[in-house]
């Protein structure tokens, strides 16, 4: 094993993570309520607009809404043959209850080598990283193989509409001749065995639809128990949802996790039984299989009438292939007196996990970290990546962090007191930086 020590950050690290900190100090929330947006999305997008036009590029500002802006700039490749390369992040970030911090939410203070606040890894570390390297590689002449296509989107937090899917269907042609993309979720290391790691790379993406189950009974006075309760009988139907755990589905990308990370643990690994991947494991396990969640119910209004309808909207992840075999196997779960209805589909996605940007992506961390291995999974989550493969851009999800053995990335996410290592983020920007010029 190779002893890897922090490299000294240059000028390309640090003023990435001057980025980094500005854009975690402008206060970006996200709700989702019409209602109560800001303008904070639009303030950090015009903090990306100033500091790209100060080095020469033509940006495009868009707001679509007022508070919802985004940024897109291109920069020539070298081979105009190449398709283009869209680098993304998103701008906005969840809600915070302040009084759950331990450091300011949106302070950006840094403590005992971590760097604290909302979007440290969802996801203003990598659009800071993006800008410095936009910067550096304009204004240092470093002309990258292929066009490079910088975005920095709106609204991702509340689904894109107002963001990548609005470009998407307004302005396609901001990403014309684009074949791939590379944001989240991914990059970041998870332990191997002999002190080694590996960086997840996403491949894929889990379809997201929503199912409403819903049972139907006679109202009575609820002095008066009845057989056909509706509440009793979601409740059996929800209960049965809980307890069912869908089969493990070799999907292409699930099969290429297994045969990497099993060589490169040196033990082969069965992707019914992922305990040993430690933290990560639910993570990846989600990716395996289709899921549903129940998520909120809904049922009467009088504590003394038994209503005639009751009903509970269930989160459903679904993998590549298995729409219509997951709608088949809820209906059986739940049983033939509950009805289900379909709503909000957003069809998978999966890009091919073996070619030439993965090459890229595992010699870009070779150079930082010889003994780490790009290992590609199955997100059980969904990025703006899915807006854009409606253009037929492929997407990846890696944002190349290493972080001790312990350090769960995953969890940072919408959590109190995100975090991220200082180091990991001068990490991510060296070898982002290589990933974007070789790419």
């Amino acid at each position: 094993m190779t002893d890897v020590s922090p490299s000294a950050p240059g000028p390309l690290e640090i003023e990435a993570l001057e980025f980094i900190r500005a854009l975690i100090r402008i206060d970006s929330v996200n709700t989702g309520d019409a209602a109560t947006i800001g303008d904070g999305e639009t303030r950090a997008a015009l903090y990306v607009k100033q500091r790209l036009d100060e080095v020469g590029y033509e940006t495009v500002l868009v707001e679509p809404r007022p508070g919802r802006a985004s940024v897109v700039a291109r920069l020539a490749g070298s081979d105009p043959d190449a398709g283009a390369l869209v680098a993304h992040a998103h701008l906005d970030v969840v809600p915070v209850d302040a009084d759950d911090w331990t450091h300011p939410p949106f302070g950006a203070e840094i403590h005992d080598g971590l760097l604290y606040g909302r979007g440290a890894v969802d996801m203003k570390d990598f659009a800071g990283m993006l800008l410095a390297i936009a910067r550096a590689f304009r204004r240092d002449g470093i002309v990258p193989r292929r066009d490079l296509i910088f975005a920095f989107f709106a609204d991702e937090e509340a689904g894109g509409v107002w963001g990548a899917r609005w470009l998407v269907e307004n302005r396609p042609e901001l990403f014309a001749g684009a074949t791939e993309a590379i944001s989240e979720v991914g990059g970041f290391s998870i332990p191997l065995p002999d002190d080694r790691r590996a960086y997840l790379v996403a491949t894929a993406e889990k379809g997201v639809t929503v199912a409403t189950l819903t049972a139907r009974g006679a109202a009575a006075h609820g002095s008066r128990p009845t057989a056909d309760n509706a509440v009793v009988r979601l409740a059996r139907a929800v209960a049965a949802v809980g307890a069912h755990r869908f089969p493990v589905v070799r999907t292409a990308t699930l099969e290429r996790f297994l045969e990497v990370y099993g060589r490169a643990s040196g033990e082969p690994l069965d992707g019914d039984d992922l305990s040993r991947l430690g933290f990560s494991a639910s993570v990846i396990d989600a990716g395996t299989r289709n899921t549903v969640s129940p998520t909120v119910l809904t049922a009467g209004g009088k504590i003394n009438v038994i209503p005639a309808s009751a009903s509970a909207t269930l989160d459903v992840r679904v993998v590549p292939g298995q729409a219509d075999a997951l709608r088949d196997e809820l209906a059986a779960v739940v049983g033939d007196d509950i009805e289900i209805a379909w709503s909000r589909y957003i069809p998978a996605i999966e890009a091919p996990a073996e070619g030439r940007l993965m090459d890229v992506l595992q010699h870009a961390v070779t150079a930082e970290d010889p003994d780490g291995t790009v290992v590609p999974y199955l997100l059980p989550a969904s990025t703006d990546n899915k807006h854009l493969s409606r253009l037929g851009i492929r997407g990846y999800g890696f944002v190349p962090l290493r972080v001790p053995a312990d350090f769960d990335v995953f969890g940072q996410f919408h959590t109190a007191d995100e975090c991220v290592p200082v180091e990991a983020l001068f990490f991510g920007t060296r070898v982002t930086a290589r990933i974007l010029r070789d790419a």
